[in-house]
């Protein structure tokens, strides 16, 4: 299969799950996906985002590689949103390496506290970042501080989410 063709076909997802059943557990196979993801041009790295999540959701090994260029997206805001999102999304499924922990929780309340980024990303940040606290007291305190903040000025799906942290 030609995941650049299927990507260019249409944005669906009959097309993202044609690719993550291709991909399977092969590592060759995702590298081609991941490719496109960190190299594609904009609309082409939107639309493999899905997949990429979708393919980590079902094998988390397969991103081991790739997680440190994956967390370096965070930041940035050229990239489309959906990268960012499905970013933040599949560190979700993902055993966070001790070593990045702290890069990762950092870039998390930094899309928290971002007045201008999309709630989805806000959401799926709240729940890495929540993740990595349980573990941490400390970090437990600056999270709600940055959660609360927030709240009065978001959705429900953002006090859903918070609402884990805001109980310990």
């Amino acid at each position: 299969m030609d995941i650049g063709a299927v990507l260019r076909s249409g944005h669906t997802k009959n097309n993202t799950m044609r690719i993550v059943r291709y991909v399977g557990t092969d590592g060759k196979r995702f590298a081609g996906l991941i490719d496109i993801f960190f190299n594609g041009e904009y609309k082409m790295a939107q639309r493999s985002a899905w997949a990429v999540n979708y393919c980590v959701q079902y094998h988390p090994e397969l991103i081991k590689p790739y997680l440190n260029k994956c967390i370096d997206l965070l930041p940035k805001k050229e990239v489309h949103v959906a990268v960012r999102r499905n970013v933040v999304r599949l560190l979700q499924y993902v055993e966070i390496p001790e070593k990045l922990k702290g890069k990762v929780y950092s870039h998390c309340l930094d899309l928290i506290d971002d007045l201008k980024e999309a709630i989805a990303v806000k959401v799926f940040a709240v729940s890495v970042a929540t993740k990595i606290a349980k573990k941490e007291p400390a970090l437990v305190n600056e999270l709600q501080l940055v959660v609360k903040k927030h709240l009065p000025h978001t959705t429900v799906a953002f006090h859903k989410r918070a609402l884990d942290i805001l109980s310990r």
